[in-house]
């Protein structure tokens, strides 16, 4: 199917990357020759929380953003949600690329200041960078907040099938009535992922879709 760059999608991808490049970092510490100068050291705290904090958060922000027209029956503002996927995603990196640099420097993790510390002091403008990243990148959600509680009251209403899938949940209003699909129980006419199939008038094709006639 045809990629469409939607906010949930683009937290989907970042959701990804970060988790692959947390990865990585973690193929690195399995190698015992790095592995002993690096442990217990800025590179292992920035390993662990791409993987473990920051990838979860942007799986649950993609989630967020695409059930949350099912749920309430608007959408939330398309260019608030760019907005705050591109500050968190520019800052995450700002405050994680640099946390691996300090660790291969041999920065103990723990040590939040470089004070009294010769071999740390060249590392000091690295935590002040983290920390204005930090900053900037926790301010960015409160566009999130914002977005949310007032789309679930201004937002634009909801189409019954905005993001254009195929599954049943989407061929019911949202948010759901009672019953879900009511007295009569929809049938299924093809799989949930009928995406670009050869002449088809949509890119997708929903599930309850009478299906195409017989060639004769």
């Amino acid at each position: 199917a045809r990629i469409r760059f939607t906010v949930p999608m683009l937290f989907a991808l970042g959701f990804v990357s970060i988790f692959v490049t947390g990865g990585l970092s973690g193929i690195i510490l399995g190698q015992t020759s790095l592995d002993i100068p690096m442990h217990d050291t800025y590179f292992v705290v920035a390993h662990f929380h791409l993987i473990m904090g920051v990838a979860a958060i942007f799986g649950i922000f993609a989630g967020t953003y695409y059930w949350f027209p099912k749920m309430f029956g608007r959408m939330m503002n398309d260019a608030l949600g760019k907005l705050h996927f591109w500050l968190t995603f520019i800052g995450i990196y700002a405050i994680f690329i640099p946390m691996h640099i300090m660790g291969i420097a041999g920065h103990p993790r723990r040590y939040a200041e470089t004070a009294g510390f010769d071999f740390l002091t060249p590392l000091q403008p690295i935590h002040v960078f983290i920390t204005i990243a930090a900053l900037i990148t926790a301010g960015a959600q409160v566009l999130f907040f914002f977005n949310f509680f007032w789309s679930i009251w201004k937002g634009k209403k909801a189409e019954t099938n905005p993001w254009r899938a195929t599954t049943l949940e989407w061929t019911i209003p949202s948010p759901p009535p009672h019953d879900n699909f009511g007295p009569q129980t929809p049938v299924v006419h093809h799989g949930p992922y009928e995406y670009s199939v050869p002449g088809a008038a949509e890119d997708y094709i929903l599930q309850t879709a009478p299906p195409a006639p017989a060639k004769s």
